[in-house]
């Protein structure tokens, strides 16, 4: 019985071990291991300029945690993270993703380029030919390329260039800025007013000092020396405004007095018609390429502009000293003044039908105003600035300052007169009925001549 007993309980060990061990291989196959985790990701833009955003979508599977590395040293523990970058450069951005099963990595290359930007300096008061300050705020660029937008295609690889533009409008300004990551363009419109006119100069003949100089009209009084005329004095001066020429007389080496052209900062001086005798006012009809010149001998001459064919004395008086003249092309007239009989003709261009209109007059200059018919003559007897119809009638004053004048020039735009004052040592402007007079400069010595540049 005993034997018996011992072996039952053997068999039954045994059968609760193989229970035991069905048991523990079926709960291994129903608790299998977790899924592995996917890291993946896209971003808005792979390549983006400095201080653009970049929003990165996180598209992993299996993961509950992220770590995010942006290549520039800065992380993020964000599910989808925005990130912008400070320099130019390659960045690689990293994410790791991890789940119960583990971790994986899922990288992406991002090209960032410099980011291009720039201000105009005083943007609202932009006038043509006056320089515009362009002052470049790009950030981590290298180098620049700047596109004007003018009409020449001007360019500048400056970094905060000055440019003028030459004409008003509206110009499309671009500004490219590179680094060895890359390059961003961008534009903006630049609206360019009118240029402000430049002030007219009134140039002037200073005998006593042996100079020609200018007066800039600009209210200041600016006075520059033009061409140091030693040895040459005159009264004459006219102006060439097609070719940009200043013509003055000369008469300090009489009886071989001369007509000089020159540029206006006095450069390229010339004498085109030598040995006048005693030659006084001159008068250019720029259009028919003509100078006209009056001299001490009663001559009325006129040459070609470079003084080529000339004909001395096509007109000619005896007995009279000219001392002025002045052109009316549009009527085919000259006016031409004499200091000894004392009166003022007119005459046809071409030296025929002279007429007396106005006699009893003694003076040095005379003025045709075309423009309102008009003509306006010093008169010494009486020392008196007058002006008149071109018929010589109804002559009225204009001023009464007494000295002698032997320039006169009128700018019609502005509605004024300009005149010189030999005796007084000044040079005046006034209305042209001669109110509102303005001493323009004073304490020159012995101001002859003079010619309006605008």
């Amino acid at each position: 019985m005993i034997k018996i007993n011992f072996m039952k309980t053997n068999f039954l060990s045994y059968i609760f071990i193989a229970v035991l061990s069905f048991t523990f291989f079926t709960c291994e196959e129903d608790d299998p291991l977790p899924p592995q985790s996917q890291a993946e990701f896209t971003a808005s833009a792979t390549e983006v300029a400095v201080g653009e955003e970049i929003q990165f979508t996180n598209n992993s599977q299996n993961a509950t945690a992220y770590a995010w590395s942006f290549g520039d040293g800065t992380t993020s523990n964000q599910v989808s993270p925005r990130k912008s970058y400070d320099t130019s450069n390659v960045f690689l951005v990293s994410l790791v993703s991890t789940g119960a099963g583990g971790s994986t990595i899922s990288n992406m290359e991002i090209t960032v380029t410099p980011a291009a930007s720039f201000m105009v300096e005083d943007e609202e008061n932009l006038t043509a030919t006056i320089p515009v300050q362009f002052t470049n705020t790009s950030i981590s660029a290298d180098s620049y390329s700047w596109s004007f937008g003018d009409a020449d295609n001007s360019t500048s690889t400056e970094e905060n260039p000055l440019f003028a533009f030459p004409s008003a409008g509206t110009f499309t300004v671009s500004l490219t800025a590179s680094s060895a990551y890359g390059s961003q363009t961008v534009t903006k419109e630049v609206v360019i007013g009118e240029a402000p006119e430049s002030p007219a100069e009134l140039y002037y003949m200073a005998i006593g000092d042996e100079y020609i100089r200018k007066l800039i009209l600009d209210g200041q009084g600016t006075v520059e020396d033009v061409y140091n005329a030693v040895g040459k004095g005159g009264v004459g001066m006219a102006y060439d405004a097609v070719n940009e020429k200043l013509y003055f007389s000369d008469f300090d080496t009489t009886p071989f007095g001369n007509i000089w052209r020159m540029n206006l900062d006095g450069s390229g001086i010339e004498a085109i018609a030598s040995n006048i005798d005693d030659p006084y006012a001159i008068a250019l009809d720029v259009a028919g390429n003509k100078i006209y010149w009056v001299d001490d001998a009663g001559n009325v001459s006129k040459a070609n502009l470079d003084g080529s064919s000339a004909e001395i004395g096509f007109f000619s008086m005896t007995g009279v000293s000219w001392r002025a003249i002045s052109l009316d092309v549009e009527n085919n007239k000259m006016y031409v003044y004499d200091a000894n009989i004392e009166e003022i003709y007119e005459v046809n261009l071409d030296g025929t039908d002279p007429n007396v209109i106005i006699t009893g007059n003694y003076g040095y200059a005379i003025l045709v105003d075309t423009v309102n018919d008009k003509i306006y003559f010093d008169d010494q007897n009486e020392e008196l600035l007058k002006v008149a119809n071109l018929d010589g009638t109804n002559i009225q004053t204009i001023d009464d300052g007494g000295s002698r004048i032997y320039g006169m020039q009128i700018d019609h735009e502005a509605g004024k007169l300009y005149w010189s004052g030999r005796d007084s040592g000044e040079l005046y402007s006034a209305n042209l009925d001669g109110t509102d007079k303005v001493v323009l400069r004073t304490g020159i010595s012995s101001p002859r001549g003079i010619a309006l540049i605008k």
